[in-house]
């Protein structure tokens, strides 16, 4: 019955507008009208990641839920951990709307959303308020107006580090105009500097672009070594538009879902050849078996997001779940014994 039920909830959400959609999402998981089937664990499933223990590696990728106000019923749905945001310092609209697409035909979406949220003081509140549960961490983001966007990252910084268990610098999203030249070797260098000197006992995770050149990749590795980063997150959106039917590929703004998995794939298979910092996949992750390609790709862990547009929220127990059965049938005692087996094959 659950299934029916959501079944045809995204069927009734696919008729209207999707930011529209998205907001009735959050309101019927704050209602408890989504499955929570808690998180899905195993002894295969259990690892860690940058010292935090997680019963499964699926975690939810930010910008679901950007302003905190579902942790609850999230840290229910089967995740092993949660990211939300981005924060900026000051709370910001975002850009004009109409400002996300989908591209069903491709099982993909783009968004120029701009960062829209409610500020870092408004989010940092209702993380504080958060009961116990699978680890939460907060994306950290720039207001468009700011004269110094690397100072903003240090502000979100020192108000949420004591209520997060790990905070994102997210210098990948290509919807605030001239962020993603903050991943130059000397700015990005600079930028964790700042980050790490008020993150207390808070690890940093960096998330960047699929759209590195290989030098660009290995500037960021070396960046990310010195800085001691503590995980990185490969990849944010691409604005590459390769290959797309459907009748929206030609909007403006970071495309996610299933194209993006090739693409993210090697680039998350080329960095772990660069550094021994743990990697989280990120892009096109739709089923067991994708989780499990990004995995033996070289990542620690993974996030999803767009594939719930399509999907739901009982994929994410059915990935952990045939994540469980694709390590054993290969012979895997643990998430981390897979990690990287099969990198060669995404170089």
């Amino acid at each position: 019955m659950t299934a029916l039920l959501e079944r045809l909830g995204l069927a009734g959400l696919h008729k209207i507008d999707p930011e529209a959609a998205h907001g009735l999402a959050i309101r019927a998981l704050q209602m408890g009208l989504t499955p929570t089937p808690g998180p899905v664990t195993s002894p295969r499933l259990k690892t860690t990641l940058a010292g935090l223990d997680l019963p499964n590696p699926v975690g939810l990728a930010a910008g679901f839920d950007k302003n905190a106000t579902a942790i609850a019923p999230l840290s229910r749905a089967g995740f092993g951990f949660i990211e939300v945001g981005a924060a900026t310092p000051l709370p910001q609209p975002g850009n004009p709307k109409p400002r996300l697409f989908r591209l069903t035909e491709d099982r993909a979406a783009i968004n120029r959303f701009g960062f829209n949220n409610e500020g870092m003081e408004a989010i940092t509140a209702r993380l504080a308020r958060r009961g116990a549960g699978v680890p939460v961490g907060l994306n950290l983001g720039a207001n468009k107006t700011s004269t110094d966007r690397a100072a903003d990252f240090a502000k979100v910084m020192t108000v949420a580090r004591d209520h997060v268990d790990f905070a994102t610098v997210n210098v990948s999203s290509p919807n605030t105009e001239k962020l993603r030249d903050l991943q130059g070797k000397a700015a990005l260098a600079a930028l964790l500097d700042g980050v790490m000197d008020v993150r207390g006992a808070t690890p940093v995770f960096l998330k960047i672009a699929p759209d590195l050149t290989p030098d660009e990749i290995e500037d960021v590795a070396d960046v990310a070594n010195s800085a001691g980063v503590a995980a990185i997150i490969a990849t944010n959106t691409t604005l590459g538009r390769g290959g797309l039917k459907s009748s929206h590929k030609g909007e403006a703004g970071g495309l996610s879902g299933a194209p993006l998995f090739d693409k993210s794939t090697r680039v998350l298979a080329r960095l772990s050849t660069m550094t021994d910092i743990p990697l989280v996949g990120v892009g096109g992750i739709a089923t067991a078996e994708h989780a499990y390609a990004k995995i033996r790709a070289g990542a620690s862990a993974v996030q999803l997001y767009t594939a719930l547009v399509y999907g739901g929220l009982s994929m994410v127990s059915d990935i952990a779940t045939g994540l469980d059965g694709l390590l054993a049938r290969d012979g895997f005692a643990t998430v981390a014994d897979a990690v990287g087996t099969n990198k060669e094959d995404w170089l």
